[in-house]
């Protein structure tokens, strides 16, 4: 069965979490990811106490490594030429460090003009802080999502969610502009940031400030008490009788309210709730200590059996506990059970993405670093046993 990336050759240059799984993706779906190392001492950070290392077999799965000394001349020379019959370079370097090894985008263009070069940066490829460091936190700080997450008077709430959102935005560029290359002939250099993607997390409430009126901006830059959502069943929470927390999602309380109000143990016909109005803005607060009270009578168990049984837009809020055991999750592969060489039946995540025809698929796990170094400069490169054999003397490669 043909992947819809093979004959795609991804040199992946990644240091972060979120850039290596970028990469990690396109080897999913067939392409030929090679992972550049350059040291002895990246090489052996992988082994740290013998455990398995459950990151590297996620964000480096599909993936061949390579191990070439880029202090010596002759290991230049060898990132050039892969850099050459690369069809994509993924990377999150700084630009001096790119530039120094003659891997950043105007060196490697001017020797392979079709190259799709992908970059995750901090904050963009342009303005003042183009060159600031990698690192999620100091982005979504910026983003203004973190002071309205969190209850009020707690502090801002970082999520981690941007470096996720990275890893998919790059990726999503990468093959959109292979696309564009197929028809024009033409590479070119895409650029995601952690900000970027902080702030498209925060879409529905940053375009809703962008759109209103500066007055009434105000309300959207602060935290909402779960105790005074405007809606009581819509968007907010409410806690069980074991503490497992229960999530609704009714905005259109005229449809669910004859369901939710029995289930709660309210009269539907209770004269303080019989209309939208009262329920969302005249007894508003009434209703939310109502329901409060409600679903402290049952645990989560409970109210999770009812829900699916009465088809009622809500749910409890898991640990990380249930995804791992949850059918639905086994059903789509979310989750997969592997056979490690050397650790045994363990689980990893599986793929995010369904597609028909052409799938993602496990291949092989994370490689020992230069694993692959070998084959790499034969195949790709065509160098012979001989040549390999002088440049691994030398020290030029492992």
């Amino acid at each position: 069965m043909s992947a819809a990336l093979d004959d795609v050759t991804v040199l992946d240059l990644t240091q972060s979490f979120s850039s290596a799984l970028s990469a990690a993706f396109l080897a999913d779906f067939g392409g030929n990811v090679i992972r550049l190392e350059l040291s002895a001492q990246e090489r052996d950070a992988r082994q740290v106490d013998g455990s398995w290392d459950h990151e590297a077999d996620l964000i480096h799965r599909n993936k061949k490594s390579v191990v070439i000394d880029p202090q010596q001349d002759r290991g230049r020379a060898l990132l050039a030429e892969l850099a050459a019959k690369a069809d994509v370079i993924i990377t999150d370097w700084m630009k001096p460090d790119l530039q120094a090894l003659g891997l950043d985008y105007a060196t490697v263009c001017a020797g392979n003009p079709g190259i799709v070069y992908g970059r995750a940066s901090a904050f963009g490829p342009e303005g003042p802080d183009a060159d600031r460091p990698f690192i999620d936190e100091l982005a979504a700080a910026r983003t203004g999502a973190m002071p309205t997450l969190q209850q009020p008077g707690e502090p801002p709430v970082y999520t981690g969610a941007g470096a996720m959102h990275t890893s998919v935005l790059l990726a999503f560029g990468v093959v959109t502009a292979l696309v564009h290359r197929q028809g024009s002939g033409e590479g070119q250099e895409v650029d995601t940031s952690y900000f970027a993607a902080n702030m498209y997390g925060a879409s529905l409430d940053l375009q809703a400030f962008l759109a209103i009126d500066e007055g009434q901006r105000e309300r959207l830059m602060h935290p909402i008490s779960r105790l005074d959502v405007s809606n009581p069943i819509s968007g907010s929470l409410y806690p069980s009788s074991d503490g497992r927390w229960v999530t609704l999602t009714m905005p259109d309380t005229d449809r669910w309210w004859p369901l939710l109000a029995p289930a709660v143990g309210i009269d539907v016909d209770d004269e303080r709730f019989n209309s939208h109005e009262k329920r969302c803005e005249i007894n508003r607060h009434e209703l939310i200590h109502e329901l409060e009270a409600g679903f402290q009578k049952h645990p989560g168990s409970h109210w999770r059996t009812l829900f699916s049984e009465k088809q009622m837009s809500a749910d409890v809020i898991e640990q990380f506990d249930y995804p791992a055991q949850d059918p639905q999750v086994a059903a789509n592969k979310y989750i997969m059970e592997l056979d490690h060489p050397s650790f045994g039946k363990v689980n990893s995540l599986g793929f995010p993405i369904f597609m028909s025809d052409s799938p993602a698929r496990l291949k092989s796990l994370a490689p020992c670093a230069g694993q692959h170094t070998a084959s790499v400069l034969h195949e790709v490169l065509g160098y012979s046993e001989d040549e390999i054999y002088q440049l691994t003397t030398e020290g030029v490669v492992v």
